[in-house]
């Protein structure tokens, strides 16, 4: 090797170098710096809501409103389509291939395919009782769908569009991950414990125990680290291990969490809990929580823009709650009609 090469490789290895903590450095400082409230879009209707799922290659939103799917631009908010003649839309899954997307149709015991071209239902699958929580398995090319009332999956081979096998749980299932490697993941509520279950074998593998956590709903996954985060009804976010289910940390976070996100690029996992708040948790730091946004109750579902560092919760306006009665001693506050919205959250 000659001393010209040597000096140049050392001069472009230090350089290299430089950038290197410049670009580590640049990450490090965004994410020190607080999340605010940047835009509200207004989708107007009424009606409950549950997930919201996004697109990073379409950059498309997916934003459920119980009888249909607003499909939202998420860089403008723009209403792009409605996928409608649902009875109550829960979660959407999204194929790795960029073509068909699946919505989770509660009341209907259905999952309706749709065309992600045009946004047009291209089939029907019939699930067990109550399909919620939805995940794209990509390894198996299939979709699992976690039913709440039968307790079970629903596993839908892609291809053919039907079911191939129903695997039982022993608990009730919430939100679902994956890995991509070949494991799902779901929370069981009632039972306080993760379920790992096998895509290749269609079967369960390990059901882990959450010590600390009370009824686990939202869950997000760090799969380069190889851990999970679910959001527990007594205001905790229990760190797991994804190969072994040994607890990690149990973080603080706010009342009536249902939603969880992972940030690979900032090292921070999310909580957005329907009492009012966005938890933000710095993963890379003994799951400490660095801020809680103050939000719009109600604001309990969320998705994530890693390339952006965006939130998106859904929310709608309420009125006051009426006076308590004998019947009722503590009435929910009204929705007011035509309120319904996406709030978009960043830095």
């Amino acid at each position: 090797m000659s001393r010209i090469f040597r000096r140049f490789r050392l001069g472009r290895t230090a350089a290299l170098a430089a950038a290197s903590l410049v670009a580590v450095g640049a990450v490090h400082t965004a994410a020190q710096q607080p999340y605010r409230v940047l835009q509200e879009w207004k989708i107007g209707g009424n009606g409950t809501w549950d997930y919201l799922e996004y697109d990073p290659v379409a950059h498309v939103l997916y934003v459920t409103h119980r009888t249909s799917v607003a499909v939202l631009d998420s860089n403008t908010g723009k209403l792009l389509a409605t996928i409608g003649n649902l009875k109550n839309a829960h979660g959407v899954a999204l194929d790795t291939e960029g073509k068909l997307g699946y919505i989770s149709d509660g009341l209907s015991n259905n999952v309706l395919v749709f065309d992600r071209s045009h946004y047009e239902p291209v089939a029907t699958v019939a699930t067990g009782d109550n399909p919620d929580g939805i995940v794209f398995e990509p390894v198996t090319k299939t979709v699992w769908v976690f039913n709440g009332k039968s307790a079970d999956v629903s596993v839908i081979d892609a291809a053919s569009n039907k079911v191939v096998a129903t695997v039982p749980l022993p608990g009730k299932p919430e939100f679902p991950v994956a890995d991509g490697k070949g494991s799902v993941y779901d929370n069981l509520e009632d039972k306080g414990s993760i379920v790992r279950l096998d895509a290749r074998t269609r079967k369960v593998s390990a059901t882990w125990k959450l010590t600390g956590c009370d009824a686990p709903t939202g869950m997000a996954i760090d799969t380069a680290r190889r851990h999970l985060f679910s959001v527990c009804d007594n205001n905790k976010m229990a760190v797991a291990n994804a190969d072994t289910g040994a607890l990690l940390g149990l973080a603080p976070i706010g009342d009536s969490p249902d939603a969880a996100r992972f940030s690979e690029r900032y090292q921070l996992a999310y909580s957005s809990n329907g009492g009012g708040t966005l938890t933000v948790v710095d993963a890379a730091n003994h799951y400490k929580p660095i801020q809680n946004l103050a939000l719009p109750k109600g604001a309990a579902t969320l998705a994530y823009d890693e390339q952006t560092d965006r939130l998106f919760l859904s929310v709608a306006d309420y009125g006051p709650a009426p006076a308590s009665t004998v019947k009722v001693r503590h009435p929910a506050a009204p929705m007011l009609p035509d309120s319904f919205k996406v709030i978009v959250v960043g830095r």
